[in-house]
């Protein structure tokens, strides 16, 4: 459901992205979201911003295992196409979208 949250933000942004949305993209059954979100929708959209967060900082961490900077931001480059491309050039990044809607700018 995070993950879900994740592709969901970065196309829809934080007042386009509904729970029902979430259930609907992660296959989750609807009391499971209640359950594990008692904190409702910001509590989803932070752990979601927390996901994309460590999940750029890995591939970074990767990009610059062998010490090579030009190598490092051309692999963040390649990457950061494809989400684009793949989206058709909806995807933006989560983060920002979480951060420029709503209160959670720690979590961002």
């Amino acid at each position: 459901m995070v993950r879900s949250a994740a592709y969901l933000l970065r196309e829809r942004g934080y007042s386009g992205t509904a729970f029902s949305d979430v259930i609907a993209h992660s296959g989750a059954p609807r009391g499971s979201i209640y359950h594990h979100f008692p904190g409702g929708k910001e509590q989803l959209a932070e752990e979601a911003v927390r996901y994309a967060g460590g999940f750029v900082a890995a591939g970074v961490r990767a990009a610059t295992r062998d010490d090579d900077p030009v190598a490092a931001v051309r692999a963040f480059l390649g990457w950061w196409r494809r989400v684009l491309v793949d989206s058709g050039f909806r995807a933006g990044c989560p983060i920002v979208a979480v951060i420029s809607e709503s209160r959670l700018a720690d979590a961002a």
